[in-house]
């Protein structure tokens, strides 16, 4: 088989595994898999446990929920310039999703839970440092990789650690996918959180005693119709009431009810924006006899900016496409990454790396084979630039 081949196989392969955030087995078992692939860079390696996350389950109670291990690689940490690689294992198909296995449909696409977000992503990582390795100058620059257990939701157990990392380097790059099939970089991102409303009412029996209730289904539409109403209100900002979970049988005025909000932003202003309209909103609520409304969560990725030394990584990517025969572009995108995690620490980095394709988060997840050495390629080539320049950083 040839590079490509080899390659579309391998993403199969670590595709095959399930990888759902929550699922703690599978995420070892593909984290062994890794350790072994990595090491033949010849750097060090570690394998790294992560401190459980609080959620609010679906009964507005807190709960622990373990968190799959975080892998480390580095190699010569003291030469003069750092680059700190990121990529993450865990896909949003748990092990009860129906789309669990990945298939080469033809010569072209390979369809599969994480192929594209972002297995081909890890693949494209480690061949580039293979590639680069093999490079004069590779002894000027040192590299260390992350690759997370948790990134799909927010990297909640994974971020206290890239922020402490990402202080001993000075450019970031992150291999999730592509914006579309022509390699297109992500720039700017929005910011996200998310949010729990947790309402109380009062059960009574449907039919002897339903003036004594206090439905806490109907209170929550209310609150859901004012929360959707905030949409449009400023630019950039979106609230998504992704989940609703209330009642039990339908003879009892039902007493509690819940709703989870997805929330995009694309500027820091609007952070409080949101919080204030929301803590607004289940305050007028909050004040209504025989009910109680509570508001948890918060925003906990920044937006991203193509500005300053994140800008000039980016003309620099675009500049060694052109050498390359490719053509880089960039387009803002309304979704968030550890891109934004790290922009927030003030490390500039490209977040979009990983292989071209598209369907991500759906069972029509689908990578282009094509795309795997010329993003290979791309990758080894900044690498290599920076390794040329490491006295002067990004030039």
């Amino acid at each position: 088989m040839n590079k490509t081949e080899t390659m579309a196989e391998k993403i199969i392969q670590w595709s095959n595994i399930n990888t759902g955030t929550f699922n703690i087995l599978g995420l070892e078992r593909l984290a062994k898999v890794l350790v072994e692939e990595f090491s033949i860079l010849g750097g060090e390696g570690d394998i790294l446990s992560l401190p459980p996350i609080e959620q609010i389950d679906s009964l507005g109670e807190i709960e622990k929920k373990d968190i799959g291990p975080l892998l480390r690689f580095w190699k010569r940490p003291n030469a003069p310039l750092q680059v700190l690689l990121v990529a993450h294992m865990d896909t949003v198909y748990g092990l009860e999703h129906a789309f669990q296995k990945a298939t080469k449909k033809n010569a072209e696409r390979v369809c599969g839970p994480g192929v594209t977000d972002m297995k081909g992503g890890i693949c494209v990582m480690l061949e580039a440092l293979k590639a680069f390795e093999k490079t004069p100058n590779a002894n000027k620059l040192g590299w260390e990789v992350l690759i997370t257990p948790d990134e799909e939701i927010g990297s909640l157990a994974s971020g206290p650690y890239l922020a402490e990392r990402a202080k001993f380097h000075q450019v970031g790059l992150v291999f999730e996918p592509a914006m579309d099939e022509q390699g297109t970089l992500a720039s700017e991102r929005k910011g996200s959180g998310h949010f729990t409303i947790v309402l109380h009412g009062r059960a009574a029996h449907a039919g002897r005693a339903f003036h004594e209730g206090k439905n806490a289904i109907v209170a929550l539409s209310d609150v859901i119709k004012e929360i959707a109403a905030l949409n449009g209100q400023h630019e950039g900002v979106t609230l998504n009431v992704g989940f609703v979970h209330g009642g039990g049988p339908v003879n009892v005025v039902p007493d509690f009810a819940l709703c989870r909000l997805d929330v995009r932003l694309q500027k820091i202003e609007d952070e409080q924006w949101v919080q204030e309209q929301l803590e607004s909103i289940i305050g007028q609520y909050q004040q209504r006899e025989g009910y109680r409304v509570t508001l948890k969560g918060g925003i906990h990725r920044k937006p991203k900016f193509l500005t300053g030394k994140t800008k000039e990584l980016y003309e620099l990517v675009k500049k060694i496409g052109e050498e390359l025969g490719q053509t880089i572009t960039w387009t803002p995108s309304g979704g968030c990454c550890d891109g934004n995690n790290l922009a927030a620490l003030g490390l500039p980095n490209v977040d979009s790396l990983g292989v071209c394709g598209g369907k991500i988060h759906s069972e029509e997840e689908y990578m282009l084979v094509n795309s795997l050495v010329p993003r290979v390629e791309l990758t080894t080539a900044i690498l290599t630039r920076l390794s040329e320049n490491a006295s002067t950083g990004i030039t």
